[in-house]
């Protein structure tokens, strides 16, 4: 082959169109057991699931998501305040409640400071970043209202996403960790503990929107996702209904 031909070639194939799924979620990490189900209810639709501040500021800086599906209504503000998302899109479609998990067959443990403390002894909390990740800035806000944060604040393991801290707990790095009721079904190497009060911390509300590129086929996603059917899959894993439409 001629070096000419070497580098017509290369120019077709740097101009050649990237291929990309119809439609790109970015999802917090708690949603992936629901939210794959309902991706594989649709053709070429790709989730990509982290923790919502830095899924958030993926999309600020120009990631080619569609929708964007968050465990925080903090940073979805961010979001529409930024004219990052169609903001008559935004809208709640689950809920949770916050645990505190130790490894299985341990026994339930008070929320009081002395229980917390003799309970952890040399080990750590694992907990999602309490700046940054919404299950690490609830954990921060319940340990604090429920005066357990001087006992806490100094044996944190605070990692990128809820779903980290429950691996800590599950392989036995950490004692006790606190994560979403939800993340619990998951892993049988794990039992709650104790459940923090709904009144120690804000709601834990998910919220989604369409990104400013979203397309129609987006649009048919999400709209799936808040309806009847769709709710049904993220009632099967233990998410519970918007608070809004709450009992």
């Amino acid at each position: 082959m001629t070096l000419r031909a070497l580098l017509l070639g290369l120019i077709c194939t740097l101009a050649a169109p990237v291929a990309r799924a119809e439609v790109l979620i970015f999802a917090a990490a708690s949603l992936k057991e629901p939210l794959d189900q309902i991706a594989a209810r649709f053709d070429n639709v790709v989730v990509s699931y982290g923790g919502s501040g830095t899924l958030a500021r993926q999309v600020t800086l120009g990631a080619p998501a569609d929708i964007i599906l968050l465990a925080n209504t903090a940073w979805m503000d961010v979001l529409v305040e930024g004219g990052h998302v169609q903001p008559k899109t935004a809208a709640d479609f689950a809920s949770n409640r916050l645990v505190l998990v130790g490894p299985q067959g341990a026994a339930p443990i008070a929320l009081t400071s002395d229980a917390l403390g003799a309970a952890l002894g040399e080990g750590r909390l694992a907990v999602g970043l309490t700046e940054a990740v919404p299950a690490g800035i609830y954990t921060k806000a319940a340990l604090q209202h429920l005066g357990l944060w001087a006992t806490a604040k100094n044996k944190l393991a605070e990692v990128d996403n809820v779903r980290a801290a429950l691996a800590l707990v599950a392989r036995g790095q950490t004692p006790l960790g606190v994560v979403y009721q939800t993340d619990t079904g998951i892993s049988d190497a794990v039992t709650t503990v104790a459940v923090f009060p709904g009144e120690s911390h804000p709601p834990i509300r998910y919220t989604g929107a369409l990104t400013d590129g979203a397309d129609d086929a987006a649009k048919a996603v999400l709209a799936y996702l808040v309806s009847g059917e769709g709710q049904s899959f993220l009632a099967a894993s233990g998410f519970l209904p918007p608070l809004g439409n709450a009992q």
